[in-house]
């Protein structure tokens, strides 16, 4: 059996407090039932863009889901450190990427700021959510989907835009791939 996470945890618990099934979350989301209950089990770390979702749906914050403590400000992220700062241990997932929150412990944030490593395999995969997201590459290729539209950004672009629009990144060249991102999702 699978041990329980504390992002799963924290869904569940937000879940039960708005008397919300998991059908009726999975509706609002648009996620599947069954990934939904692997998550809430901790059988499955939800990628970036699911946990968006989730906790739209639930009506809280991103990060709402990945602070583990308060640190008062300024939150500072060591480079040395960024390996050990998985994003609430979510780590590497399905679709080829491990996230690394850069705000960890500052929960009264408007913006979620991440370095997201992309495998030199990731999945061309597309999602939307309200709000806008900033990327920064730093290294490697990375291939930037928004809409219909396939950008390519090298180290020092970036890429600024509306997160209404089916977007999604990965790795080119068969290579990986390091980026900066701020989302920023109003609520």
């Amino acid at each position: 059996m699978a041990k329980e996470t504390s992002v799963g945890k924290r869904i569940r618990t937000y879940r039960e407090r708005l008397d919300m099934s998991i059908y009726d979350l999975a509706q609002k989301c648009g996620i599947d039932e069954k990934v939904i209950n692997s998550i809430e089990k901790g059988q499955v770390m939800p990628a970036l863009g699911v946990l968006t979702k989730l906790s739209r749906a639930l009506g809280q914050r991103l990060g709402t889901f990945m602070d583990d403590q308060f640190k008062p400000d300024p939150i500072i992220t060591r480079a040395k450190d960024l390996g050990a700062r998985k994003v609430a241990k979510e780590g590497s997932n399905t679709l080829g990427y491990a996230s690394h929150s850069l705000a960890l412990g500052k929960p009264d944030r408007h913006m979620d700021p991440f370095r997201i490593e992309f495998d030199k395999n990731g999945v061309d995969e597309v999602s939307s959510h309200e709000g806008e997201e900033l990327i920064i590459c730093i290294a490697g290729e990375v291939e930037l989907t928004y809409g219909n539209e396939k950008s390519v950004l090298k180290p020092g672009d970036t890429a600024y835009y509306n997160s209404v629009v089916k977007h999604g990144l990965r790795a080119l060249g068969g290579k990986p791939a390091s980026i900066y991102g701020v989302v920023f999702m109003p609520f």
